[in-house]
C-alpha cells in the first residue's frame, strides 16, 4: 500500500511537472490560475469536461495546452471568426500549428487547410459549427480522427443554439461519429439550462 502511494505522488509530481513545463514552454506562464490544472488533467485523462470561467480567466489554454501533448488534432468549434483568427495568431506565434478553415478562406485555401491537417501538420484546427454538416468535413473526420473536441462559447448550445446558429445541432454527430474522444465544453455565460 505504501508503495501505490509513493508511485502515485511521485506519477502526479510528473505530471504535474510536465504541465507547468509545457505551460511556460507554449504560452509563457510560470503557473496555473484558478482550476486550470485541475481541468487540463480532466481532460488529459480523457474525461468530458465542462468549463464555466470569467471572460479572461483562462478558458482556452484548457484545451491548448492539452492538445500540445496528445497526439493527433484538437478540433475547436467556435462560432466566431474574430475569435478564431486571433487564437490562432497567438497559437502560432507561441510555436503551436494551428489554423481555421471557414467563410473569410476561399474554397482552395480551407481544402488546403484540411489536407495539412489529415497529414498531421496542426495541432489544433478551428472551424465554425456550419462546417460540420459539410460532405468535405464528414470526408476530413475519417482521415484525421481527432484526440479531443473543444466546444468554444458553448452556451450557444442551449441558448441561442436553434435560432442564432441551428448547426449547433449538428455537435451530436461528433460524439456519435467520435465517440471514444473526450469532449470539452467552455462558456463564460452559463444559464440554468
Amino acid at each position: 500500500n505504501n508503495t501505490f502511494d509513493f508511485h502515485f505522488i511521485f506519477m502526479t509530481d510528473i505530471l504535474e511537472h510536465q504541465l507547468l513545463k509545457s505551460l511556460k514552454s507554449h504560452f509563457g506562464y510560470d503557473s496555473f490560475r484558478g482550476q486550470q490544472q485541475s481541468i487540463i488533467e480532466n481532460v488529459l485523462n480523457k474525461k468530458d469536461t465542462l468549463v464555466i470561467m470569467p471572460t479572461g480567466g483562462g478558458k482556452s489554454i484548457c484545451f491548448q495546452l492539452p492538445a500540445t501533448i496528445f497526439n493527433g488534432l484538437t478540433l475547436v468549434i467556435s462560432p466566431l471568426i474574430a475569435l478564431m483568427k486571433d487564437q490562432v495568431d497567438a497559437l502560432r506565434v507561441n510555436g503551436i500549428p494551428a489554423a481555421f478553415v471557414n467563410s473569410t478562406l476561399s474554397p482552395g485555401e480551407n481544402e488546403n487547410v484540411l489536407s495539412r491537417a489529415g497529414r498531421g501538420e496542426l495541432k489544433i484546427l478551428y472551424v465554425a459549427p456550419e462546417r460540420l454538416a459539410t460532405r468535405r468535413f464528414q470526408d476530413f473526420l475519417n482521415l484525421a480522427a481527432p484526440s479531443l473536441i473543444a466546444i468554444d462559447e458553448a452556451h450557444c448550445i442551449s441558448e441561442w443554439g436553434h435560432d442564432f446558429r441551428p448547426d449547433y445541432r449538428n455537435l451530436k454527430m461528433l460524439r456519435d461519429r467520435l465517440p471514444g474522444v473526450p469532449v470539452i465544453a467552455l462558456t463564460a455565460t452559463a444559464t440554468e439550462e
